[in-house]
């Protein structure tokens, strides 16, 4: 069975393969930043961090192109961790489990961390080669993009020489992108009184899974399951019907996933057992029907369980339960300049108990314009004040708005042809990258993204595909090539 370190090119993938052994949960990139600045160390390459933790690694041109313009390399180096709940593995501390199946590496129940991995790997095998030509080049490794790209808005101007970007960081081999999608996270936090639940009450576990998940910006128009919203459908409707009370609500985990999982415990009068399973039989039925062409591993249990102290009031539970159900997620519309373009998205994306009397919600926005943006971000906000909940927004981050004209983006266009005797396509993308917020500090900058294919980022389905990481790296080299000199 052929290795990971044995496939094409072998550099790329022998970083890679190393990085797949190095804890790097977003907001949790010490080890990857101290493997990436002993790389810098021992390859005698000037190295910088600055003060939100972004790590730069400086590399002189080629003898002969020290008038090139100066080209920034730029990855992120923490990823998400998702994981099937079957599946024992610790982020902090476990390496991911990779194999090779069918063209495509992937990970043993987890999140494979292509994204973006994949680029820290790019960079480094350039780094360290001695063959490659190129002229002033600069490798930006940012942290925390996942959850909040707080790296990238914390760097500051001054930290970067170069003048064209190229952002490692997509996900489609063949598409250049020229923009994306601004996004902003809308928070609510819950704060209910507790009940003491009677002794005579019966204790049910409610819980969804099989759901594919996915990438909250890439892949929101596929209509893929939601697990707190199809969770609390069944909710709201039990309790019309059978006064639930409800005990615990968690689901979802990262910001910028569609959630894949989400379980409840409530408590029903025990002469209403023999109706609830009925109903939630008829349910599930109901929900598979729906749900068969896009989420055809969908799956809802209903089991007994220990009897829980404490429950949410009920007028404050009903309340959850109706914002919850009205709660947009999903395409809120379409772009009407650039044909099948979401414009403007908003996921609902995690539940979670962060006290004993305190629940947090937190639901993420996107939209290539920047007015629509705050928009469906103050409408997410107005839905939960009306519960009564108290609602921060994060920082957010601006959209990329695309360049036509540039002439990075000429030079890729004119290397993809000449390459691969084939028309790359030219695109934005509705999912988040650190472009806009690079732009705001460094406004000459000439920036295009690109990458080899991943399906699945942000969940345990993660995987990239082989033959595209060869052509990724080959139509990178060419750019390198190809840079002109500076004015």
């Amino acid at each position: 069975m052929q290795k990971i370190t044995e496939l094409q090119p072998v550099k790329v993938w022998n970083y890679f393969n190393e990085i797949l052994s190095i804890p790097r949960i977003s907001k949790r990139e010490e080890k990857i930043i101290a493997y990436l600045e002993k790389f810098a160390a021992e390859h005698k390459l000037s190295h910088k961090r600055d003060r939100v933790g972004n790590l730069l690694i400086s590399k002189a041109a080629t003898k002969g192109l020290e008038k090139r313009k100066g080209v920034i390399l730029q990855s992120h180096v923490d990823m998400v961790g998702e994981k099937h709940a079957e599946i024992d593995h610790d982020f902090d501390r476990d390496p991911i489990e990779a194999f090779i199946e069918d063209g495509w590496v992937k990970a043993r129940g987890t999140t494979l961390g292509a994204d973006d991995s994949i680029g820290i790997a790019a960079s480094l095998a350039i780094l360290a080669s001695k063959e490659i030509i190129h002229g002033p080049l600069e490798c930006l490794f940012t942290v925390d993009e996942e959850s909040g790209m707080t790296g990238a808005l914390g760097l500051q101007p001054g930290f970067l020489k170069g003048s064209v970007l190229l952002n490692l960081d997509s996900e489609d081999e063949g598409e250049i992108f020229i923009g994306c999608a601004g996004g902003i996270d809308t928070v609510a936090s819950y704060k209910y009184k507790r009940k003491r639940v009677s002794r005579n009450k019966i204790t049910l576990r409610v819980s969804v899974g099989g759901l594919q998940g996915g990438h909250s910006g890439d892949e929101i128009h596929k209509g893929f399951g939601n697990s707190i919203k199809i969770l609390n459908r069944f909710l709201w409707n039990a309790d019309q019907r059978f006064k639930i009370r409800l005990s615990q609500y968690e689901g979802g985990k990262a910001r910028n996933a569609i959630p894949r999982e989400a379980e409840a415990l409530i408590t029903i009068p025990s002469g209403s057992l023999e109706l609830i399973k009925i109903y939630f039989e008829s349910f599930v039925g109901i929900l598979k029907k729906e749900m068969e062409v896009v989420e055809p591993e969908f799956t809802m249990t209903l089991e007994l369980t220990d009897h829980p102290d404490f429950g949410m009031n009920r007028k404050q539970q009903k309340k959850l339960f109706n914002a919850l159900y009205a709660c947009t997620h999903g395409v809120v519309s379409w772009s009407h300049e650039i044909p099948g373009l979401v414009e403007t998205s908003t996921n609902l994306a995690s539940i979670r108990s962060i006290t004993e009397d305190t629940l947090e919600i937190v639901t993420s926005q996107r939209s290539s314009v920047e007015s629509s943006k705050q928009d469906i971000a103050d409408r997410m906000a107005s839905l939960f004040k009306l519960m009564g909940a108290r609602v921060r927004h994060s920082d957010g981050y601006p959209g990329w708005k695309p360049d036509i004209s540039s002439e990075v983006l000429k030079i890729a266009d004119r290397a993809y042809r000449e390459l691969f005797n084939e028309e790359p396509e030219v695109k934005a993308i509705h999912a988040g990258l650190e472009c806009g917020l690079f732009l705001q500090k460094y406004p000459q900058l000439d920036m295009i993204s690109f990458g080899p294919t991943i399906k699945g980022a942000h969940t345990p389905d993660e995987r990239i595909r082989i033959d595209t990481v060869e052509k990724f790296w080959n139509f990178l080299l060419v750019m390198l090539e190809q840079i002109p000199s500076g004015s």
